[in-house]
């Protein structure tokens, strides 16, 4: 038992270590040289008109968000659908707690705001 948690170990740390490596990487190979030109920003080559830093607002990624979520689970239906009369009451049971998760989900999600576009 414990050789699978030595395992599982070496592999988080090799993982943590090769991902500090990687950000590191660019930091020590790329060249920097910072010109005036280079540090201007601007849009599709052209000079920006107003302020350069505008805030995003954040809903846009929550319907991101909120898509990949719902869209993800409900992929789950499709093969379930599919081999429903094999499964029997047990399958229709957990499936009908999962849309009812899924409900609870969309639910909170419309409480919190996270669907309203403006």
């Amino acid at each position: 038992m414990s050789d699978n948690f030595a395992a599982i170990g070496i592999f988080l740390i090799a993982a943590i270590a090769l991902n500090m490596i990687m950000m590191a990487l660019p930091k020590l190979v790329a060249p920097n040289k910072p010109h005036k030109e280079k540090l201007t920003p601007y849009e599709c080559g052209n000079e920006t008109i107003g302020r350069t830093w505008l805030g995003f607002k954040n809903n846009y990624f929550l319907y991101a968000l909120v898509f990949t979520a719902f869209d993800v689970e409900t992929v789950f239906l499709y093969p379930w659908a599919l081999t429903f009369r094999k499964l029997g009451t047990f399958a229709f049971v957990e499936m009908f707690i999962f849309i009812i998760i899924l409900l609870v989900g969309f639910w909170y999600a419309w409480k919190e705001g996270a669907l309203e576009w403006m």
